[in-house]
């Protein structure tokens, strides 16, 4: 029997891509037009659109940059630029790693059996849930902290750290041979790896034979000692330069100042409690009878927590908190509030008002925050399909 061919016009696969082309025409067209009327707009009112500012020396102070110098009178503008960039991925990395364990930390309070922990875990969310972002920044940095904290002369010391008005004063790592510090990190990184291999292994034992083993423990004495023992053995190719107290403020070692800390601590605060509520209903959603098999077969709470409930919950946690963790990241441009120097602040608020290009700085800024979007849900995405239970 002949087989009878699908007319072009009628094909569906053919009419499909025939639109998506047209829409993606269509977006694109938009786009170069709304380009070109900004930039006809701007030459009219005798603003020039162009990138020749990179180069130019940016007349402005940043006050904190720890991974690139700042020097007034010699850094252009696009370094300012790579300043504000780091400084708000250092702000959404260290809110995303502390928000993460304070919302599960809060999240399993919040179905605890004890009426105390859940009901002051609930208090927790719900306060801060509610309550405005930017007012909270603003509360930390100017009423609690500015206003509680001492002045340099009489910080709060706990140990190596000293703690005041200014920030957080830290000990700063200091390599003292190249060399062997780049053969004692590669050390550490490959017990790291032979720790998650170990893991690996020890969980795959584990489903065969039902003989668990103290993973997390020895993984931590496995690093901790073998870095200790090769450190010494390198003849200690790190040194450490401890904060000292000047006249008026410490000199050496490394600071947190407080706006940063002031920022870094509200955005936890307030993710944290979104997360926790992400974990309280991804541990909601597991039926009664698995956690009365486990108890049924002897498992402590601490052991229902780690290897029952957790892991299915995270199917309907990790979903919600991927949308957190880029609210967090976008929050961040909130600093401005309190002073800290983040690529919001420096360069779409202070470089745009110095030259004037804003097209080209809000365009960057807008892409800046797109390409860290895209990334975290890519990343977290990859980790998401790990995690969910494969259909048919």
């Amino acid at each position: 029997m002949k087989k009878t061919s699908i007319p072009l016009h009628r094909n569906p696969k053919l009419r499909s891509l025939a639109v998506q082309v047209s829409l993606l025409f269509l977006v694109f067209y938009a786009l170069f037009s709304l380009y070109s009327t900004t930039v006809s707009n701007l030459e009219d009112r005798g603003i020039k659109t162009s990138i020749g500012f990179f180069d130019e020396i940016a007349p402005f102070k940043v006050g904190y940059s720890p991974f690139l110098d700042f020097k007034l009178g010699e850094t252009t503008y696009i370094e300012v630029f790579f300043i504000g960039v780091m400084n708000t991925l250092l702000v959404a990395i260290l809110g995303i790693i502390a928000a993460t364990f304070l919302g599960f930390f809060i999240g399993i309070l919040r179905t605890s059996n004890n009426w105390i922990a859940s009901k002051f875990a609930l208090v927790f969310v719900e306060t801060f849930r509610n309550m405005p972002l930017l007012l909270q920044i603003m509360f930390w940095n100017f009423a609690i902290f500015l206003a509680f904290l001492p002045p340099p002369k009489k910080s709060i010391e706990m140990g190596l750290f000293y703690l005041n008005s200014r920030g957080l004063h830290t000990p700063l790592p200091v390599i003292e041979d190249n060399i062997l510090s780049f053969i004692w990190f590669g050390i550490i990184i490959a017990t790291i790896i032979g720790a998650f291999i170990f893991a690996k292994r020890a969980k795959n034992n584990f489903e065969r034979t039902g003989k668990s083993v103290p993973v997390f423990y020895y993984s931590l004495i496995a690093i901790f000692g073998i870095g200790f023992l090769s450190f010494f053995a390198l003849g200690k190719p790190l040194g450490v330069e401890i904060p000292v107290l000047g006249k008026f403020n410490f000199k050496g070692g490394g600071q947190l100042p407080l706006p940063l800390f002031s920022l870094w601590f509200a955005l936890t605060v307030y993710t944290s409690a979104f997360i926790a509520e992400n974990v309280r209903a991804g541990i909601s959603s597991i039926s009664k009878g698995q956690i009365e098999a486990a108890r049924s077969i002897g498992l402590s709470r601490a052991q229902m927590v780690r290897m029952v409930i957790l892991p299915q919950a995270l199917r309907v946690v990790i979903p919600p908190t991927i949308s957190q963790y880029l609210n967090l990241t976008k929050n961040s441009s909130l600093a401005i509030a309190v002073g800290f120097e983040e690529v919001v602040a420096v360069w779409a608020n202070i470089s745009l008002n110095q030259t004037g290009q804003a097209l080209i700085i809000i365009a960057m800024t807008i892409i800046f925050y797109e390409c860290c979007s895209l990334l975290t849900s890519f990343i977290l995405n990859m980790y998401n399909k790990r995690v969910q239970i494969a259909g048919r």
